[in-house]
């Protein structure tokens, strides 16, 4: 009852935190938004790129599936050498501009999280005030700039090493993945299942990790050892909320698919389908917005947790000191 009650505390302080800020929940929606942009811009230009070496037409490349589209274009560049040199070094210039951006971004927000966690009273308790949530209002752009600027070489590092990890374990399902008979597609199947929950481990140490650094003031090495020190500490929370979250982000995933699915029957109907195309953006807006939201509950309950793990640290680490002081003394 006391772990539920400790996560649920620190899932409601971080759903607050959020909402009080909510013009961080912008800034993040529409970096999110911008990075993904710029990563589809060359790939728009590698479908361009294979219709004038292949002779086909660009409108009829881009009318096929995504998956089907994705397919093509890569199969056709194979084809080709130095087309398709052309196309992952466009690709890979685009993704670390994009990267390197949104580590920046991520900088000020999560700093801002922790901050406005650490100040703001008990707002988890009830009754629920505004005056009292309005006392996790820290944001401003002047706060979020300076933030940024300060953990962006830190952010940096750690996104790099982010990366690093993420090719690595792509190229280890890949290599997996080619494997041939029918053990090989068992195999296949369960490296898949292992890659989704790797992936989910790593990124949540990463998070943990810039919490830390927000909080600390310490390098990315530090950090990732302190997180590993938190997670073990206080493992049975931690995973706790981790679970919290994932069955929220599934579940408005699941809610945005049956939105597009019934958006996409109105199409047919004569007149009332002109309104599809607004509706698609609204519903697409909505879905981006809840999703940071939710993503930006969990910095800060994560916050609120780390926040409690270093103040016991502190509390054990002033006993040991104090003891040790008597000792010597006596």
């Amino acid at each position: 009852m006391t772990l539920l009650r400790t996560a649920r505390r620190a899932v409601k302080r971080g759903g607050l935190v959020a909402a009080a800020n909510w013009p961080i929940i912008l800034v993040q929606a529409s970096a999110d938004a911008l990075s993904k942009l710029v990563v589809a811009v060359p790939f728009v230009g590698g479908v361009v790129l294979v219709a004038l070496v292949v002779g086909a037409e660009p409108v009829a490349l881009l009318g096929l599936d995504f998956r089907d589209l994705a397919a093509t274009t890569l199969a056709l560049l194979f084809a080709r050498p130095l087309a398709l040199t052309t196309f992952a070094v466009a690709m890979a210039v685009a993704i670390a501009g994009a990267s390197v951006f949104v580590f920046l971004i991520k900088g000020g927000t999560v700093a801002l999280l922790v901050r406005a966690e650490r100040e703001a009273v008990d707002v988890e308790e009830p009754p629920l005030q505004a005056g009292r949530v309005a006392t996790a209002a820290v944001f401003s752009i002047e706060r979020f700039i300076e933030a940024s600027r300060t953990l962006f070489p830190r952010f940096v590092r750690l996104g790099c090493a982010l990366m690093v990890v993420y090719a690595l374990s792509g190229l280890a399902l890949l290599a997996t993945a080619f494997r041939e008979g029918a053990s090989g597609l068992l195999v296949t199947a369960a490296a898949a299942i292992v890659f989704v929950l790797w992936i989910t481990a790593v990124n949540l140490l990463y998070l943990l990790a810039q919490i830390v650094m927000a909080s600390e003031g310490c390098g990315a090495g530090a950090a990732v050892r302190r997180a590993l020190g938190f997670v073990r500490r206080v493992r049975r929370t931690v995973l706790g909320v981790c679970a919290v979250s994932v069955g929220l982000v599934v579940l408005v995933t699941a809610a945005s698919f049956v939105a597009a699915t019934a958006l996409g029957l109105i199409g047919f109907v004569p007149f009332v389908g002109l309104a599809v195309l607004p509706l698609q953006l609204l519903a697409w807006l909505l879905r981006a917005l809840v999703l940071q939201y939710v993503s930006l509950a969990f910095v800060g309950a994560y916050s609120a947790l780390y926040r409690g793990y270093a103040t016991e640290g502190t509390r054990a680490a002033g006993a040991v000191a104090a003891r040790t002081m008597r000792a010597e003394a006596g």
